[in-house]
C-alpha cells in the first residue's frame, strides 16, 4: 500500500486524508513529551517554516511505547509542543509503532526503509522517514540525527526528488 493511502486521524481524531498531501516531501516522526530528544520539536518548526512553501510537510506521531515518555493524550501533546516549541505543523493521533498494534503507516515505512542491519523495528523516540512527493520512502533517520542533519537530504528531495 502507497504512503498516501494510510488512513490517519489528528490529534482531535478526526480522519485525517493523507492523500491531500501528494506532491508534498514529508518528514514522518514518532514523538514524545519526555524525551530527551524532545527539543528537536523545535528544530523540526523550524525545518517545517523554511521549506514549507517548497512543498514540505512534518507530521509528528505522539508514541508513549518508549519508557512511556509521552503519558498524555494527543490533544495534550498538541498543546505542549505548541506552547513550549511554537510547533504549528500537524501532529497526528497517539500511536504504537511497533509490535502487532503498530500503526499501519509505520509498518509501511518499516518496510520501506529498515534500519541499521536491514532492521525494521523503530528504537527509540524521534525516529524520522523522509517522504518524496511521489509517496516513496527515500530516507530513514535516527533519533540521535537533528533536523539540521537531514536539511542536506532534504534539500535533495524538495530540489530534485530523487532517491538518496
Amino acid at each position: 500500500m502507497a504512503i498516501h493511502e494510510h488512513e490517519c486521524r489528528t490529534f482531535r481524531g478526526e480522519p485525517f486524508n493523507l492523500r491531500a498531501l501528494q506532491g508534498q516531501v514529508l518528514l514522518i516522526v514518532n514523538v514524545a513529551s519526555r524525551c530527551g530528544f524532545t527539543s528537536q520539536l523545535g528544530e523540526l518548526e523550524r525545518l517545517y517554516r523554511r521549506h514549507r512553501d517548497r512543498g514540505f510537510t512534518v507530521l509528528a506521531f505522539p508514541c508513549n511505547q518508549f519508557a512511556r515518555q509521552s503519558p498524555e493524550t494527543a490533544l495534550d501533546f498538541c498543546a505542549f509542543s505548541s506552547s513550549q516549541y511554537g510547533v504549528t505543523f500537524p501532529v497526528m493521533e497517539k500511536v504504537r509503532v511497533n509490535g502487532g498494534g503498530a500503526h499501519p503507516l509505520f509498518a509501511e515505512l518499516k518496510r520501506e526503509a529498515p534500519g541499521v542491519l536491514r532492521t525494521r523495528m523503530i528504537k527509540w523516540n524521534f525516529t524520522k522517514f523522509l517522504v518524496a512527493r511521489d509517496g516513496r520512502v527515500i530516507g530513514r533517520f535516527s533519533p540521535r540525527e537533528s533536523g539540521q542533519a537531514l536539511e542536506r537530504s532534504l534539500e535533495q528531495a524538495l530540489d530534485e526528488d530523487c532517491r538518496l
